[in-house]
């Protein structure tokens, strides 16, 4: 019997102007639909505090050997469902929820400036653009530099590239947590099809 496949989904907990956040009410949404019977889906709410991230992570990591693991946060700038390619290394100056931003401005002493997802963007967001969900997906090089940037960064680093980010609308602009949630499960769905696919093909993950 083949094993299944261990995916986890985060979302983040409220922040700033953000009292209710998307990105959490709609992996909580997408628990509930599940992902398919053959996947094994965990979902957890992260902080939005640099240091608490660099302690989650790893654990997630390290106790689920996840094959994919899909970053969900909010944009209030954000129109569509926005599958972001890479993490960034530095500028990070905004203050988190305790206060803090790291004393480096970075993630990662040392770290690549940029670090890019194995899964090609472009080609899940014409897939899913092209299967009739009825929500737009773009995609975007540049996840914000704050704690979705940074956890992306991190989290592409520990699992070597397997891991992606996708940003949301707030609730109601224009969509629902529902529609949201359906928009995330055929996305990482389609992720999880291109990296089956690609399996084998080697893939140079670091951009230096």
């Amino acid at each position: 019997m083949e094993q299944k496949k261990t995916v986890i989904v985060t979302g983040f907990e409220p922040f700033g102007e953000h009292t209710v956040n998307a990105s959490w009410v709609a992996v909580q949404e997408l628990e509930k639909l599940g992902l398919r019977h053959d996947i094994n889906l965990h979902v957890a709410e992260v902080p939005v505090e640099y240091q608490a991230v660099q302690s989650l992570l790893p654990s997630l990591w390290k106790q689920h050997l996840p094959q994919l693991v899909v970053h969900v946060g909010v944009s209030g700038m954000a129109t569509t469902v926005t599958l972001e390619q890479c993490g960034h290394n530095q500028g990070y100056m905004r203050l988190d929820n305790c206060s803090f931003c790291p004393e480096s401005r970075c993630c990662m002493a040392g770290g690549p400036d940029c670090i890019q997802s194995v899964i090609d963007m472009d080609a899940v967001c014409k897939r899913v653009s092209s299967s009739g969900l009825g929500v737009s997906v773009s995609v975007s090089k540049d996840a914000g530099r704050y704690l979705c940037d940074y956890t992306y960064y991190m989290s592409l680093f520990m699992g070597e590239g397997r891991s992606a980010f996708v940003h949301v609308p707030p609730l109601g602009k224009p969509y629902s947590a529902e529609q949201l949630a359906r928009a995330l499960r055929a996305v990482i769905l389609e992720m999880l099809e291109l990296m089956e696919h690609n399996k084998g093909k080697k893939h140079c993950v670091h951009d230096q």
